[in-house]
């Protein structure tokens, strides 16, 4: 009678079980499904911040080249300054 009643409960115990394991592997499921969805947002997000550094990047170069154009451009127009410096007045107050 003992071992009926092992078995029994037993028995009892895993048709017990079954539905809370189902419930953990829908609750295991959805958040695997929302995990999922996280890291496409995030593959999405990364896909799109490399898009933005390279545009960046190449506006930075041509930025750079321009400025390196303008300071030419500027260099070009500044008088040339002779090697001799002249010698500054010094007004002595009587």
């Amino acid at each position: 009678m003992t071992r009926s009643n092992t078995s029994a409960i037993i028995a009892v115990a895993m048709l017990l079980s079954l539905p809370l394991a189902a419930c953990k592997d829908t609750k295991t499921l959805q958040e695997n499904q929302q995990l999922k969805t996280q890291v496409a947002q995030l593959q999405k997000e990364n896909g799109q911040a490399v898009n933005d550094l390279e545009s960046m990047t190449a506006e930075r170069d041509t930025l750079t080249k321009e400025n390196e154009q303008l300071k030419a451009e500027i260099k070009a127009f500044k008088p040339k300054k002779s090697g001799k410096k002249t010698a500054a007045r010094k007004h002595h107050h009587s």
